[in-house]
């Protein structure tokens, strides 16, 4: 009688053990999949704060030497991990906090430009700097990550299309419009509304983007100045490292509304990975005052969360209209199963056990990117033929 029941038991472990090996063996051929699929498509990464943390770095700061990408790096970036996450494309955030206006904005973004430029140059067997898009492909090809840079907020202009236009002639192919605080010529997403979204000198900004041909990023501003832009552009926009309003009701997401006019407009909504940005439960969280945060254990986002809002993305907007924006390097902490930038392949592997196809995963990977950025160039050659570069001034338009 013992042998009979224990020959159910044994079966189940048997099965229990079978359908382990067959889960693992399921991951690993997923995970081969996926990094056989990023050989051939570049991924292209919207938004990566390496050149912060070099400039951050207690031990020695502003020092690219000092922070060697050959060894294993303290934050989520260096030339190992980078290789292992199947990074094809990178745009390099030149971020700098709004509180460079004191000293100089201008002044305080060359200087992060000077570092991006830096790190591209000290390791050239691994990086090249990509100023066209036909250039990523060449890269790529070669073996080499492609390294594009991307101003985050529209303070370091200072006000001045003729520092925009320096700006672009120093490699910059994307600029975020603002980053958390409001401009003199734009509303933020996080800040007390003050213009009701672009002032007039704020869309001349625009046009001269399209004209240029660097890439309107519309990540951290207000949702009427995401209509507004999206209303003045040419141009194909970006959100470099934003998620989804309706899956996570962050400020600094998408709203469903904005969404769908990616359809139209173009645009891509790269997702970003920023804990508070996916999950709910760590959004609430990073809202208590500090006292309520000490006290209670901190939740954690997951994979999971990130796949719910590249879903969402790609079921309102279009699956033409979703990337990948992770924002590495510019936070604390990260989701489980995203620790750093080596865990790429993961995604793709756990997005392919779902049911995305091959042509829609090279579309997330980074061709709906690349095709914003080539179609941007194509509206800037246009418009350079129609008109020269604009010399309106915010005093002009706005009348301050």
């Amino acid at each position: 009688m013992r042998y009979a029941l224990l020959l159910p038991i044994l079966l189940l472990g048997a099965c229990s053990a079978a359908s382990s090996q067959s889960g693992s063996a399921d991951h690993s051929d997923a995970v081969a999949h996926a990094r056989s699929l990023l050989r051939s498509t570049p991924l292209v990464d919207g938004h990566n704060d390496l050149p912060w943390a070099v400039r951050q770095n207690e031990a020695a700061p502003h020092d690219v030497v000092a922070y060697d990408l050959r060894t294993r790096t303290g934050g989520h970036t260096d030339i190992e991990r980078l290789r292992q996450g199947m990074v094809g494309a990178q745009f390099w955030s030149v971020y700098i906090p709004f509180n460079a206006v004191e000293d100089g904005a201008a002044k305080t973004q060359l200087e992060q430009i000077d570092i991006a430029h830096q790190i591209i140059q000290r390791y050239p067997d691994v990086f090249e700097l990509a100023l066209t898009s036909t250039d990523v492909d060449r890269i790529f090809r070669s073996g080499r990550i492609a390294s594009m840079l991307g101003m985050e907020g529209g303070h370091a202009i200072e006000n001045s299309l003729g520092a925009l236009r320096a700006f672009y002639d120093l490699g910059v192919r994307y600029m975020t419009l603002t980053h958390s605080a409001n401009l003199d010529w734009a509303d933020s997403c996080c800040a007390l509304r003050e213009h009701g979204g672009l002032t007039e000198f704020g869309r001349e900004v625009v046009r001269e983007m399209n004209r240029l041909g660097m890439i309107v990023d519309l990540s951290h501003v207000s949702g009427e100045s995401m209509h507004d832009a999206l209303d003045v552009t040419e141009a194909p926009v970006m959100f470099s490292h934003s998620s989804a309003r309706a899956v996570t009701a962050h400020p600094r997401n998408v709203p469903d509304d904005v969404l769908v006019r990616m359809r139209q407009n173009g645009g891509v909504v790269m997702v970003t990975i920023v804990p508070s940005f996916v999950s709910n439960e760590v959004m609430a969280w990073s809202q208590l005052a500090p006292t309520e945060r000490r006290q209670t254990a901190a939740p954690n986002a997951t994979i999971d969360d990130v796949i719910r809002h590249i879903e969402h993305v790609r079921d309102v907007a279009g699956v033409d209209h979703v990337g990948i924006g992770a924002d590495y390097d510019g936070i604390d902490s990260t989701p489980v199963g995203l620790e750093d930038v080596s865990t790429y392949p993961v995604l793709f592997a756990e997005l392919i056990r779902r049911g995305w196809s091959d042509e829609d995963l090279r579309k997330l990977a980074g061709e709906n990117a690349m095709r914003v950025w080539r179609e941007t160039e194509r509206v800037a050659a246009r418009l350079r033929q129609q008109r020269p570069a604009s010399t309106a001034t915010i005093e002009a338009l706005d009348g301050r």
